[in-house]
């Protein structure tokens, strides 16, 4: 008996809007194609967000997936505004029809048990962000972001809202400082390896590690 593919569903949230034109995050995202469909195993589907798109078929690409991977840079602390209205706009969509059903309360104890009424359980996935702050920002004593990592901090809520959904994270990846100092051969190379790491050489049994910050 054959393994049964993989299928990856890939969004590209890098909104093209004001000087944005979403070039990284565009490039990011073709290399993701690019990687699975050179690798056997793997089925993939795509969304780019400057597209058109039908909420109820984007539905569909999630529950389909095994892996859902989101590409975004952050703007102001936040997720683009045409990634946002996407994912409001899907996961609405998506209510009792696959991705979540309830918000996990019931009648008789509605104080616990919030979040726990997603769907997608058994399924993961990624996330990749970037950023024009260097990764010290994070990291230094003083520094803005006060030494909270971008899973931690910034990004908190969009991991809490994948946990809503049923949705185990894999290890994240964040891109910095693109603005100033990018070197999109280097960041590409250690995209490659972080996921040749986690889809070629972990085996399908074994448990996938999580970011470190979000563990």
């Amino acid at each position: 008996m054959q393994n049964q593919k993989k299928k990856i569903f890939v969004i590209n949230g890098g909104q093209i809007f004001g000087h944005s034109g979403g070039r990284f995050n565009k490039t990011v995202f073709e290399a993701t194609k690019e990687f699975f469909s050179n690798h056997e195993g793997f089925e993939i589907r795509a969304t780019d967000i400057n597209k058109p798109y039908t909420p109820e078929q984007e539905v569909e690409h999630f529950v389909w997936a095994d892996t859902i991977i989101y590409h975004t840079p952050i703007w102001w602390f936040q997720l683009p505004h045409g990634l946002k209205k996407y994912i409001d706009e899907v996961f609405t969509a998506g209510y009792r029809k696959g991705i979540y059903y309830s918000d996990g309360r019931k009648a008789d104890n509605p104080k616990i048990n919030y979040g726990t009424g997603g769907t997608m359980h058994g399924r993961n996935y990624l996330l990749t962000t970037s950023w024009n702050a260097p990764k010290t920002a994070f990291t230094l004593p003083g520094e803005f972001f006060n030494q909270k990592s971008v899973d931690e901090g910034a990004l908190f809520g969009f991991h809490r809202m994948n946990a809503f959904t049923g949705l185990t994270p894999l290890e994240s990846l964040h891109f910095h400082d693109v603005e100033k100092n990018a070197d999109i051969n280097k960041d590409l190379q250690r995209y490659q390896q972080h996921l040749e790491k986690l889809f070629l050489t972990t085996k399908p049994d074994e448990p996938v590690q999580l970011g470190e910050s979000i563990r």
